[in-house]
């Protein structure tokens, strides 16, 4: 059963539980690392999305990111919709407690958030082949990395979130990676790995000081591009499961 996505998703709380009792064969998943963020088990969501657990840690100025899923990680992708225009995309999340300028945005207040992304009807990471065919436009069904800024959109739906349009007449500052497209989207070409029921991403900040204090919450997610290909350009329509959801009370960031 999947929720509708709105700000109280990621404000309300969803409190952890007992670990769930899943047994995996190696010890570096989310599941297992101390002060990672728990979810129960759903039946009634895919379990490709059905969050376990979400943990994110550093060594220095680099930080992983990284999920345990009930099922596959990355096996469940969108059906091509044929155009761009209502477009699905599917999502796994971390929402983060980081300016939007940390990683090269204009300042603002919206939710910095960490996505691996599968969405087979565009592409937008330009600079990148993912599938190693030469063809720098044809991969986006394969999994990959953006950051996004997400704020509250009522034409998303009451109480909902899109990625952040840039207003037209507008030239509001971007990461060097930004793919062009009118939204707050970065296109960073950090790979994420999926490994049977894990999902990790590995993250590089240039002052390991601007991480020093990052909360997370896990949330995996449908977004779709509008019908009019106009702003709103992209919704969150649909959330499969969350771990946490409250960046006041979220998962706390480990090592150092």
């Amino acid at each position: 059963m999947y929720k509708s996505i709105s700000l109280a998703v990621l404000t309300a709380g969803v409190s952890a539980i007992a670990l769930p009792t899943v047994a995996f064969a190696g010890g570096n998943h989310a599941l297992h690392q101390t002060g990672a963020i728990l979810s129960p088990e759903n039946q009634e969501i895919d379990p490709n999305y059905d969050i376990l657990a979400a943990h994110v840690h550093r060594k220095g100025r680099v930080v992983t990111f990284h999920m345990t899923l009930k099922g596959t990680a990355g096996a469940s992708v969108p059906e091509a919709n044929g155009a761009l225009a209502g477009a699905p995309v599917q999502s796994y999340v971390w929402p983060t407690s980081l300016k939007p300028e940390t990683v090269g945005f204009e300042g603002g207040n919206g939710i910095l958030a960490l996505v691996a992304t599968s969405h087979p009807d565009f592409d937008d990471t330009p600079l990148f082949d993912e599938d190693g065919d030469g063809d720098l436009l044809n991969d986006g069904a394969n999994w990959h990395s953006h950051w996004v800024v997400l704020t509250p959109n009522e034409a998303c739906g009451a109480g909902a979130l899109s990625v952040q349009d840039i207003p037209d007449g507008t030239n509001p500052k971007m990461p060097a990676t930004w793919p062009g497209l009118p939204i707050y989207i970065d296109s960073p070409g950090f790979s994420p790995v999926m490994e049977a029921e894990e999902i990790t991403l590995n993250v590089a900040f240039a002052d390991e000081s601007t991480v020093e204090t990052l909360s997370y919450d896990g949330v995996t997610s449908a977004l779709r591009v509008n019908q009019n290909v106009h702003a709103p350009l992209l919704c969150v329509i649909d959330v499969f499961d969350v771990a946490s959801g409250d960046l006041s009370l979220p998962g706390k960031m480990t090592g150092n």
